[in-house]
């Protein structure tokens, strides 16, 4: 009997353990919301950069892109010849996104109008040998550089002053003056096709027209003979071939930016005398930089928003090893990669399928809560956030700290002091 009752115990001891440890995990997988999809305001600091050997993930999975080609192998059989009906494939543009192309293009003549302005009034700092950025006064001194000879300064960066560039990085690509009909540059027009900002390409590729970039436009759709683009289009007057949206039609100082110059023009005394430091600052000219930076994160979100929505439509491609970029329906043949693998393939690019921060390089920086407080220590840099420098920019600006980059910033974290690093579990 006592054996029984013994045995009784230890299944119930067991059967507790087991709800406990059930308890936990269920609790745990609640807790954990970067595993939660269904929250948008959940964001964690960005992973640190991937070796150079090491490609790029792709967007689409690899299954997918090959059931893709086998459909369209077998569309191909079974109708040698059709004629394109979805723009932007077709050779049309997408009505609904032209206006979208020429908010992007403004926002982006805005943003870097607003930059401009807020360097010469908050600090920023860049790594003489890396590519790392720093917004303050003084450079952090975390431990990541990996410039040369970065071992013998046990991977300190050594910091300078920065500029607007190295806040907002746009990759350049080739110009397509037809994306359907001659959609790949090949090596040896590398030197004659221009090259400019990828994101002004695709917003010229979207609807936008200017005069220093012509473009091809259509107004009847092309077809696909076995597998090639022919255009049976008749060549029509210079007059009827303009859009809906000229090159007169875009400022060269756009409406946005005549809003941003009315707070500059209080701050321009402020730069005259070469006073960086926002603390001595008067009243007025600290809300004129508040709402220059309030216009400026306004810009960018706009310009983000507008090419993600430009980019459901339009391919944008990029290099699996290297950040070359190339806006069209393939990328180009020009050798001139030089990342890891690039002797199998005669220097071209390993081209897949792009996302917003290879159109738009965010540039990741440490938060600073303080800018004229200390140096981040590199003993606590697991309690830091981080943001895009634009936005860390703006933030020290005065504008409202966006909902979507509070937990990447890590505001909910209180990092401990230096002496008390040891103390801390």
């Amino acid at each position: 009997m006592r054996v029984r009752i013994v045995s009784d115990i230890s299944l119930l001891k067991q059967l507790c353990c087991r709800l406990k440890r059930n308890l936990f995990l269920s609790t745990e997988t609640r807790l954990n919301f970067g595993d939660d999809p269904s929250d948008p305001l959940y964001s964690d600091v960005p992973k640190p950069c991937r070796r150079k050997s090491e490609r790029k993930p792709y967007v689409t999975p690899m299954k997918v892109l090959i059931r893709r080609a086998k459909a369209e192998r077998e569309a191909q059989k079974a109708q040698p010849c059709r004629m394109l009906e979805e723009a932007p494939d077709n050779g049309l543009l997408v009505p609904e996104l032209i206006e979208v192309a020429h908010r992007v293009y403004r926002a982006r003549q805005s943003l870097l109008f607003g930059l401009s302005e807020l360097v010469k009034v908050i600090p920023v700092q860049r790594c003489s040998f890396c590519n790392e950025v720093h917004i303050g006064h003084v450079g952090h001194e975390i431990r990541t550089c990996t410039g040369p000879k970065s071992g013998f300064r046990n991977a300190m960066h050594i910091w300078r002053r920065g500029g607007v560039k190295d806040v907002v990085f746009f990759p350049k690509c080739y110009h397509l003056f037809d994306r359907v009909g001659k959609p790949r540059v090949v090596h040896d027009e590398k030197h004659t096709v221009p090259r400019i900002p990828a994101i002004v390409e695709l917003s010229i590729q979207a609807g936008l027209d200017l005069e220093k970039y012509p473009t091809k436009r259509r107004t009847k759709p092309v077809y696909c003979i076995e597998g090639r683009i022919v255009d049976f289009e008749t060549v029509m007057a210079g007059d009827e071939t303009k859009g809906k949206f000229s090159s007169e039609n875009v400022n060269p100082l756009p409406e946005s930016s005549l809003i941003l110059m009315k707070p500059v023009e209080k701050i321009k005394c402020l730069v005259e005398n070469d006073s960086n430091c926002l603390d001595q600052l008067r009243d007025e000219e600290r809300s004129a930089v508040r709402d220059l930076g309030i216009k400026t994160l306004d810009s960018w979100f706009e310009m983000i928003s507008g090419a993600k929505k430009i980019m459901e439509k339009y391919i944008v491609n990029t290099c699996g090893y290297c950040p070359e970029v190339q806006v069209g329906p393939k990328g180009h043949k020009v050798r001139m990669c030089k990342a890891s693998k690039h002797q199998s393939r005669n220097g071209l690019h390993a081209w897949q399928e792009a996302t917003i921060d290879d159109l738009v390089n965010p540039n990741h920086v440490w938060h600073v809560r303080d800018l004229n407080g200390p140096a981040l220590n590199n003993n606590l840099k697991r309690y830091y956030g981080k943001a895009p420098a634009v936005v860390e920019l703006c933030v020290h600006a005065g504008a409202p700290i966006p909902n979507q980059y509070r937990s990447m910033m890590r505001l909910d974290v209180v990092p401990p002091d230096r002496d008390e690093v040891d103390l801390v579990a």
